[in-house]
């Protein structure tokens, strides 16, 4: 739920506490080739819930049975964490780096994998039955990164560099990942420039390092001290080339507690969504976009997609700061009470120059909001959406400004565009777009038949039609609930499906 409705009256705390993060391992695999490094990465599944649909590295979270295994050269937290790397680059990639392993025959190799991955052999036991030993000197310390506290899943990640053997060979199973290969350096970030491949930002930070290898240790120091990341944590997060995120703390409804303001662009900028009024937290998006003025980036403007609160709140203060033009749809203008430069409409590309430039397309996209409008690029197909999707809670329909018709055009319209990454306002980006699209619209239609079961013949009023329509959702936020069904409803009455009479909601026809 992307926006706080007034007066819904739901009382509900929107304070922001940051979860713990979890102990974790990255195994950063590499191998010599004439043309410089291979790097082993993988596709995480998209129904992953952490980074789905990202490329990586093998890596998983600390399991307390990592512990169990003794590592040649660390102990304690170092040992531990060396083990689950080295068992997470087994799982993943099949790569068994260990004393002894250079012994085993590739069938053996695989038998073991398969027996650890069904649960039949324990990683300690396994490594211990076959006489094999870890050793530090195996896994060299390449980085410390800690997820943001904007996240609902947090790791505190120890990166590891890895140099395959000659007897290793790496090779991708279906199962949690979609794919596994090597790649070079510049193939992985020309990827990344394109759009085809997303990355987190030590991911990103590992290419960059590696793509002008010289030997390891010069890599490992450059990977451990990577800029813009005080205390482990990303100050500079850009998934796709010039798609730049960073998360603010706004008034939503929960489980959404930030709105993402997105700077888009590889010279001009495009500065969209500064949604909160809290200047602790405008100031991070200033800082950002400081230090991109510095490498001789300009901003032209602030794009808002639509006028809720948590999507304009430091939109003013912004654009005062930068001195630059307000740009959005007149929907949005006209409620607003400070100056519009701009009023964009549907069809229009806004050009940004620079070393890659950018032609984003604006879709008008009401449904949300009146005045609602994606961004769409138009050589990655990237979509900054708004409040169409959301990565974390859902999307109120809350008329008279909502409109459920509307909004199912708008997300087929999307879908069939076609799009590929979706930036929502909450949460993190959707790689597989246009299966997300198709998901909301089936979704809706799921909600719209169980609507149109909890009428009676006799009639329902709204707040029945919710408490059975919406008996999956808590009780406390079927107000909010309440507002998208009556969206519902309305669409139903448009088609000649429902009629109301003294605020009851009747089935026409069988």
């Amino acid at each position: 739920m992307s926006e706080r409705l007034p007066g819904l009256g739901l009382g509900l705390d929107a304070s922001h506490t940051p979860v713990e993060p979890r102990p974790s391992s990255v195994a950063v695999l590499y191998r010599r080739a004439p043309s410089g490094v291979e790097v082993y990465w993988v596709k995480r599944g998209k129904q992953l819930a952490f980074a789905g649909g990202f490329y990586a590295f093998p890596g998983g979270k600390l399991d307390a049975a990592d512990a169990e295994v003794p590592v040649h050269g660390a102990s304690g937290e170092e040992a531990a964490l060396r083990s689950a790397a080295a068992r997470e680059l087994f799982e993943e990639a099949g790569v068994l780096v260990a004393q002894g392993a250079e012994a085993l025959s590739p069938e053996k190799v695989k038998e073991l994998r398969k027996a650890l991955l069904e649960g039949k052999r324990g990683w300690a036991e396994l490594l211990k039955s076959e006489g094999l030993e870890l050793r530090a000197e195996d896994f060299r310390a390449a980085g410390r990164w800690v997820t943001p506290p904007s996240l609902p899943v947090r790791f505190d990640t120890r990166f590891y560099l890895v140099e395959a053997h000659a007897h290793a060979s790496a090779e991708w199973w279906p199962g949690e990942l979609a794919e596994g290969a090597w790649v070079t350096p510049a193939e992985a970030l020309a990827r990344w420039g394109d759009g085809t491949a997303l990355l987190h930002p030590p991911a990103l930070h590992a290419f960059q390092v590696l793509g002008h290898f010289t030997d390891e240790a010069d890599a490992r120091a450059r990977m451990t001290t990577p800029p813009y990341c005080p205390g482990y944590i990303a100050q500079r997060i850009e998934f796709q080339q010039g798609v730049r995120v960073i998360a603010l703390e706004t008034p939503t409804l929960p489980p959404a507690a930030h709105t993402n303001a997105y700077v888009l662009g590889n010279g001009e900028l495009l500065v969209v969504d500064p949604g909160s009024s809290d200047v602790k937290q405008y100031a991070k998006l200033l800082s950002l976009v400081s230090g991109l003025k510095a490498e001789g980036f300009k901003v032209v403007a602030v794009v808002l997609t639509h006028h809720h609160g948590d999507h304009i709140g430091g939109a003013r203060a912004v654009k005062e700061r930068l001195g630059v033009p307000l740009w959005c749809h007149a929907r949005t203008a006209d409620r607003l009470d400070f100056p519009v430069e701009r009023l964009l409409e549907d069809g229009e590309v806004l050009e940004l120059a620079g070393d890659v430039p950018q032609r984003w397309h604006v879709l008008h996209t009401p449904g949300h909001a009146q005045g609602h409008i994606c961004l769409v690029d138009e050589r990655s197909r990237a979509a900054v959406v708004g409040d169409m999707v959301a990565g974390v809670g859902t999307i109120v329909i809350d008329p008279p400004e909502g409109n459920m018709r509307e909004y199912l055009a708008q997300l087929a319209r999307l879908r069939d565009w076609p799009v590929t990454t979706l930036y929502p306002a909450h949460g993190q980006p959707m790689p597989d777009g246009p299966a997300k699209l198709e998901e909301y619209l089936k979704h809706r239609a799921l909600r719209e038949s169980l609507i149109l079961q909890a009428l009676p013949a006799e009639g329902a009023t709204l707040a029945q039609v919710v408490a059975t329509a919406y008996a999956d959702t808590p009780p406390l936020l079927h107000p909010v609930a309440e507002r998208s069904a009556l969206a519902t409803l309305e669409k139903l009455m448009e088609e000649g499906r429902v009629r109301e009479e003294s605020l009851q909601y009747f089935r026409v026809g069988t």
